[in-house]
């Protein structure tokens, strides 16, 4: 290991549900020889509402375009899929983890094993089937 090696940015896409676990998200990136770009480290949660929330998002949305890669930890929120698909339309790799609050708890898993939140459906205006087919289509 040399401390000027090149390693893959992986933006980490995660539900605010589950902001607490920054932390650990990015000890698993670092761990798997890459470089996290974790919205809730860079940003804490949404700025604390200190700016307008859309200002946070286009943020990681230029997060998601400058990084190699988009690793999605836990449930799918609606946030996480429209970073999903913004990346399917970039062709960035997608990849999807299951999500604990230690790092030995954290596994990779295929597109069809992520579950939803909710209200995903609700607000992006697809079909779990077609919420589903955007999902997989990311991991090819």
């Amino acid at each position: 290991m040399t401390l000027t090696q090149s390693l893959p940015v992986v933006y980490t896409a995660q539900s605010k549900h589950n902001f607490f676990c920054r932390d650990v998200i990015c000890e698993y990136v670092l761990r798997e020889q890459a470089v996290p770009l974790n919205p809730f480290r860079i940003f804490d949660y949404f700025l604390g509402d200190r700016v307008d929330r859309n200002v946070i998002r286009r943020a990681n949305n230029n997060c998601v375009r400058i990084a190699d890669e988009i690793w999605v930890f836990g449930e799918i929120s609606d946030g996480v899929f429209h970073e999903i698909r913004y990346a399917l339309d970039l062709g960035k790799p997608v990849r999807y983890f299951t999500l604990s609050t230690r790092v030995d708890g954290i596994t990779e898993v295929a597109p069809h094993e992520t579950s939803l939140e909710e209200e995903v459906e609700r607000s992006v205006g697809l079909s779990k089937e077609g919420l589903r087919e955007v999902i997989v289509s990311a991991a090819r």
